[in-house]
């Protein structure tokens, strides 16, 4: 019982919950930080944060192969009703749902969602997931904003927020973050994929044990801990 989070690397997580597996953003194919192929994959769930390339590309094949419920905005849940993928269940900013596994909360994400063919992917999010007790905050593509203090007084057990900068919010923002979200862990995530975005993880997360009273933790792709 309980949760086990796998960090895939760049904005692809995967959690396991009590034994169904909840896959975040699902990029495996043009992935340059992971050698899992997509037809490997096994997933219940699927959420899908906003429309860019490198959070839905393997999401489609995934989805069609492994029967798995896609949940996301409503725009990108239509999206992908058009290519053939009936168990899907929309929300949006600020709604949640009691899923299978857990409660999952659409939070505010700043960026983009464009998807990949130039159709309308609504606005980007993030993903406040309660289940097995602890709560989960994964920001997801976005950049540091204020109300994100409002989503740690729920009490977060673990906070992923991106670090990589260029797309989404640096080291200096995401300590930022981390201070507003006051969560008992933190574990980095899209940062080192390709240039504009390398950073160094474990330099940031020394900064964060030194900085406030989180812990955290710089998995490579493929590691895991238990929240």
């Amino acid at each position: 019982m309980g949760i086990k989070y796998t960090y895939v690397g760049h904005g692809t997580h995967m959690l396991d919950i009590d034994g169904q597996k909840v896959l975040i953003d699902p990029f495996f194919t043009s992935n340059p930080s992971t050698d899992v192929a997509a037809d490997s994959v096994e997933a219940d769930f699927i959420l899908v944060s906003h429309g860019h390339f490198d959070h839905v590309e393997d999401v489609v094949s995934i989805a069609k192969r492994t029967g798995a419920k896609v949940i996301s905005n409503f725009e990108i849940v239509n999206w992908l009703q058009g290519q053939g993928i009936e168990n899907a269940h929309p929300q949006h900013i600020g709604g949640g749902f009691n899923h299978e596994f857990g409660y999952v909360k659409l939070t505010i994400a700043h960026h983009g969602s464009a998807l990949p063919d130039g159709t309308y992917g609504g606005n980007p999010a993030g993903f406040l997931i309660t289940a097995a007790g602890k709560k989960l905050y994964f920001a997801c593509d976005t950049a540091l904003f204020l109300e994100m203090q409002l989503y740690g007084e729920e009490g977060i057990d673990l906070f992923v927020p991106p670090i990589g900068d260029n797309f989404t919010m640096g080291p200096d923002d995401a300590l930022k973050a981390v201070k507003l979200v006051k969560p008992k862990l933190v574990v980095p995530s899209h940062y080192g994929t390709w240039p504009p975005v390398a950073q160094d993880a474990e330099a940031w997360v020394a900064r964060v044990k030194a900085e406030t009273d989180a812990d955290a933790v710089a998995l490579k792709p493929g590691e895991s801990l238990d929240v």
